[in-house]
Order: structure tokens, then sequence, then C-alpha cells
């Protein structure tokens, strides 16, 4: 049994290999509910051949909007040690994809990072984050991940405590943002545009807090090394019968012009992301027919 300080949370809770009392609930093995190439990333993570995604259940964060819900909430997957997991990644890097992409990774970090040091792919690796890590767990990562794609979500306490419970959200995402670059360094692409190393940091706008939007885009231009991308997200669909203030609403277009036109002004290098990506379609399904095959005999 093993005490769990991984995320900011700091739950110093106690997790075994299949349990864990903790904000996450899981154990120490990760679960995988989705191994596959994915075409909805940006253009420098999906390319032509796609993004191979391993998708993790549950999450340290745990946005009440989240979208992914199915397992960032619950316990759906199938549980794999480590020497397994290195074999799926193996097995996933034979699709041809561009990199392994490991999705909701942060509270399964040590074995990961075992996986990864058992086999490092030969493709990048990327972390694809709520951004709510701690500077220790991105340290210890150095070598094995090559890429970082952390949210950047909220910039006031009031909404992360509302929307995720987590009050101290920015200032740790912040933190850990920071130490990403220090790490990478400069992006780095191949002939083909694709990206080999770097970080790109996401925002998700949400209605009725195009403020806080602003104030991420700020900070990104302030703090962040000259040429990180930002993808500039307006996916946002209600879900999960969540009933805040717009939050049961799609964005506008005139909420969405006013974040994208300000992020323009700042000359943020980067991705926005068109109108139809605000589909539940755009979901990914778990457990789906290409997972289960990918997973079989692990």
């Amino acid at each position: 049994m093993e005490l769990c300080n991984l995320c900011p949370r700091r739950c110093n809770a106690p997790r075994t290999t299949e349990t864990g009392e903790g904000f996450c609930r899981m154990g120490t093995l990760p679960l995988v509910s989705r191994a596959a190439p994915h075409y909805w990333e940006e253009p420098c993570i999906s390319g032509t051949k796609g993004s191979g995604t391993v998708f993790f259940s549950g999450c340290s964060l745990g946005c009440v909007f989240c979208q992914n819900e199915p397992i960032s909430h619950r316990r759906n997957g199938v549980m794999l040690t480590p020497k397994q997991l290195a074999s799926l990644f193996e097995r996933v890097e034979a699709l041809g994809v561009h990199n392994i992409n490991l999705v909701s990774p942060t509270h399964f970090a040590p074995a990961i990072l075992e996986a990864l040091a058992i086999r490092k792919p030969a493709i990048p690796v990327v972390w694809n984050t709520s951004g709510y890590e701690t500077v220790e767990v991105v340290h210890a990562a150095k070598g094995l991940v090559d890429i970082w794609l952390p949210d950047i979500k909220y910039a006031s306490e009031k909404t992360a405590a509302q929307l995720a419970g987590a009050p101290d959200y920015f200032e740790r995402t912040k933190e850990a943002v920071l130490a990403m670059c220090e790490q990478t360094g400069a992006p780095v692409y191949d002939g083909e545009g694709i990206l080999r190393s770097g970080v790109v940091v996401r925002h998700l706008i949400l209605p009725l807090r195009t403020n806080e939007s602003i104030a991420i885009l700020d900070w990104v231009a302030q703090a962040l090394p000259k040429g990180t991308p930002v993808s500039l997200m307006r996916q946002y669909t209600p879900m999960n019968g969540v009933a805040l203030p717009g939050l049961d609403r799609r964005l506008t277009a005139r909420e969405y012009a006013k974040v994208r036109d300000h992020m323009l002004m700042l000359a943020l290098p980067g991705y926005l992301q068109q109108k139809e990506a605000a589909d539940s379609a755009y979901t990914p399904a778990f457990m789906d027919e290409e997972s289960l095959c990918l997973l079989a005999g692990l």
C-alpha cells in the first residue's frame, strides 16, 4: 500500500494496486479504456497518420462538464501492469501513428513511467494532461516524455473551485507548465510539420467566462517562451446534466470571437478550432472493438 501525493491535491491517501481512497479513487495499476489512432488532435499531433492515444480511466481534476465522463469519473477499463502497458505502447506504435498519446495519465504516473523505461517508443511520447500537475511529476518524466500537451482551464480560484474543486488550479498549473517548457525547450518539428518535442498549451473557452480565457492568454504571452503554440478550443458541449450558469449551452459566436481576437492581437502562434468540433460525436468511443483487439492477450 502506498500513500499518494502525485497530484497537487496531495491527498496522502492509501492506494493498493487495485483500490484507492484519494480523490481519483484509483489504484496504482493503470486502467486503460481506449487504445487507438485518433485524428482530431492538433494538426502537429495527429498529422495524417493519427495520434496513438491511450486513454486512462479516472482523473485527478474531475471537471463537472467533462466530455470523457464515462471514464474520467468511473472505473472503466482493463487493468495493466507496467510490463503489459509497455507491450500495449509497442502495439499502438506498430499501427504507424505519429506518437504515443497518454490521455489523463497523472494519477498513474509511476506505473506509466516504469512502462516507458522498460521500452521507450521510437516515436514521441505525449503527456496529455489537465495541467493540474506537480513539478515533481514533470521532473520525473524527463527523458521519457517528449511532448507536453497541458490544458490551462481556469484562471480564477472561484471558477476552479466551483467546476473542479481545485481552487489552487491556476497557480499549480502555471508552475507545472513553466517546468514543462524548461524541460523541452523550443518546439521541434519534423519536415512534415509534426511535433517531435515541445509544449502545446490548450485552452477550452467556457460560456460566460471569456475574461478568464483572456487572462490565461495574457499569462501565456508574458510567461512562456516565444513560439509556444496555443490551441484555442471552442468545442464546449453541455454534458452530464450540468446546470451551472452558461454551462447548459454552447459557446456563442460573440464569445468565441472575443477570445480569438485577443489571441490574434497577442500574436500567439497555434490553432483555432472550428465550430463543428462542438459536437458530442467527437467524443471517442471507449472500450470499442479496435481497443479491445489491442488489449486482448495482455
